[in-house]
């Protein structure tokens, strides 16, 4: 395969995971089918219009990846600057983001989240030559490329005079969100998600709807949302987990009560403006996971 063929691959691998995960139905307090969640300033469309505005960047993630190996000259200065590649066409990919939105943050984490996975799937195959690009070297790819991220981000935080949301949360409450959970590679996802979403596709007893579904919950009943925690405090949180936990305990999606419990969730999180962001970036990070892998 030319590195063009799988360059088109991982990349179409990012996109299928933010159109999967927008499309799942019904999503507690976020945007899917049925309406718009906790939001309004963004609808369905808004989501597609954005996937479609991101499509070259993740390609380009890739590119770029390819030639920092074959120009680095050893692995330190490969990874090192290789991240601030990569953030530099994250920005770009924020300004497309936002002219195809009109100014509406729809995928400003997953810009950072899956293309530190299609760059990391790139070097996996680069060092392997497998299409079936394996998640724990994705993963260890991702540690990398990431490494001390959260060290260098957030030094000398208190005594900046204007916090970032994400810097505010981690001075309040030591939360480290995306950033930590890519620093260690997405464990959330390896160690729970991916093994769930496998195994239910693995039962064929169930739409691909459904298992996304039923996977948000899981990453919902144990994520330290950032999101919620913006729009919101940690006793909102622990109320998302729990309720994430009673609706699994129903059998989620999959029983008839545990579909109603969701629905009424989505009533409820709606009536409330909560939004569990964190835990639908991380169903996409699954969805690419399990994409890849495949």
């Amino acid at each position: 395969m030319t590195n063009s063929r799988i360059y088109e691959k991982i990349s179409q691998c990012a996109i299928q995971a933010l159109l999967y995960e927008v499309t799942a139905s019904p999503k507690p307090g976020l945007v899917d089918r049925y309406n718009c969640g906790a939001h309004k300033d963004m609808d369905i469309f808004t989501f597609m219009s954005s996937s479609a505005a991101l499509s070259s960047y993740f390609y380009d993630c890739c590119v770029e990846t390819m030639r920092m190996i074959e120009k680095s000259e050893n692995e330190f200065d490969r990874y090192d600057n290789l991240f601030m590649v990569l953030r530099g066409l994250g920005l770009k990919a924020e300004k497309s983001m936002y002219e195809a939105t009109k100014g509406v943050n729809t995928h400003k984490g997953l810009i950072f989240s899956l293309g530190l996975i299609a760059s990391a799937a790139t070097i996996v195959f680069y060092k392997t030559g497998d299409l079936a690009i394996d998640i724990l070297e994705i993963s260890e790819e991702v540690k990398k490329l990431v490494k001390e991220l959260c060290e260098k981000d957030f030094v000398d935080i208190a005594l900046k005079e204007v916090l970032s949301a994400g810097e505010k949360l981690y001075l309040n409450y030591g939360i480290k969100g995306i950033r930590g959970e890519a620093e260690e590679g997405f464990p959330t996802v390896t160690n729970l998600a991916y093994p769930k979403m496998y195994a239910y596709m693995q039962d064929r007893g169930h739409s691909i709807n459904d298992i996304l579904v039923n996977v948000l919950l899981h990453l919902m009943s144990i994520t330290e949302d950032t999101n919620i925690l913006s729009r919101h405090d940690m006793t909102t949180l622990v109320d998302v987990q729990k309720r994430a936990k009673e609706a699994l305990e129903l059998g989620g999606i999959f029983t008839g009560d545990g579909k109603a419990y969701v629905e009424h969730m989505d009533r409820d999180f709606i009536r409330r403006n909560i939004s569990p962001g964190g835990a639908a970036d991380l169903l996409a990070v699954t969805i690419m996971f399990y994409l890849l892998q495949r």
